[in-house]
């Protein structure tokens, strides 16, 4: 880990940047970061919902620095609220660099996620 830093909340997600997910000079593209934050956030909040849900919105999310091929990408999400109907969940983005134990935080969001019955409308979330 660089610094004292530490990663907030659970790992849901880990996965490789592979060269088909990379521009030419080998910086993975944002949208596939963006994809692998809502597969985890999409997990984290069908887990507390138990049930569907989709994303209403991402807030705030900023890159810090770029995540390049080999990086193992590890997504770390936080329940921040549940609402009526909703979920909103604080993601961080660290990429552990290839063949090292070196974490850096490449990005962070909030996700605001939404249950859904069976019919596709909101549906209220089951108390914890």
């Amino acid at each position: 880990m660089t610094d004292t830093a530490r990663p907030c909340g659970e790992l849901t997600l880990r996965t490789l940047a592979m060269p088909g997910d990379a521009n030419a000079a080998g910086d993975i593209f944002g949208g596939w970061v963006m994809a692998q934050m809502d597969l985890a956030c999409g997990i984290r909040a069908a887990e507390r919902a138990r049930g569907r849900v989709v994303t209403a919105a991402v807030k705030e999310m900023a890159f810090d620095m770029p995540v390049k091929i080999g990086d193992t990408l590890c997504v770390y999400t936080d329940i921040a609220r549940v609402g009526r109907t909703s979920i909103t969940l604080s993601v961080e983005v660290w990429a552990q660099r290839y063949l090292t134990h070196s974490m850096e935080k490449v990005t962070a969001a909030t996700f605001v996620m939404v249950a859904l019955d069976a019919a596709g409308n909101p549906t209220p979330v089951p108390a914890a």
